[in-house]
């Protein structure tokens, strides 16, 4: 791995994607973590002068016992309903911290959808197929990826549905 790179980079480099890397200083959130993921990714934008619309979180759940990742605007608000039925799934919870630190190899705040340890089923929002790039955890707070949401698409052999809810 290259200085400073993750796995999730150390893909993308291997797919021969266009991307562009964004480092930052990350603050940890205080108080209750909005949203399940929201402060991380309102604190990227902030700190890269981006259009939140644009940064997306990455979420790990557990649909009928087995886990799965969502990607959705970090504005918006995981529909757990819709990510359960979107891989065919009846039930879906939020998986517990540490379950989703082992299952992706990355640290709560930092998980990517790219590059995890295992590859989980993967449902990516499709409000990021309007936007011509997003940004996208590159596997460590602070470090954010900007791709086209196609490559993450693929890369990640993600489904796309409709599964974020808009507070």
């Amino acid at each position: 791995m290259a200085a400073g790179g993750t796995r999730a980079l150390d893909e993308l480099r291997r797919a021969g994607v266009v991307h562009t890397v964004h480092e930052y200083a990350p603050h940890e959130p205080t108080g209750l973590d909005r949203g399940h993921g929201r402060a991380w990714g309102e604190d990227a934008a902030a700190a890269l002068g981006v259009d939140p619309a644009r940064i997306l979180k990455t979420l790990i759940a557990s649909v009928d016992g087995r886990l799965a990742v969502a990607v959705v605007p970090v504005a918006a608000e995981l529909d757990l309903k819709r990510l359960a039925d979107a891989i065919g799934g009846r039930r879906a919870t939020m998986a517990e911290p540490g379950s989703a630190e082992r299952a992706t190899g990355y640290v709560r705040g930092g998980i990517s959808p790219l590059g995890q340890r295992r590859r989980l089923p993967t449902v990516v929002d499709a409000a990021a197929l309007d936007l011509p790039t997003i940004f996208v955890s590159a596997g460590r707070r602070g470090l954010q990826v900007e791709l086209a949401p196609a490559d993450l698409v693929r890369l990640a052999g993600a489904v796309v549905a409709r599964i974020a809810r808009i507070d």
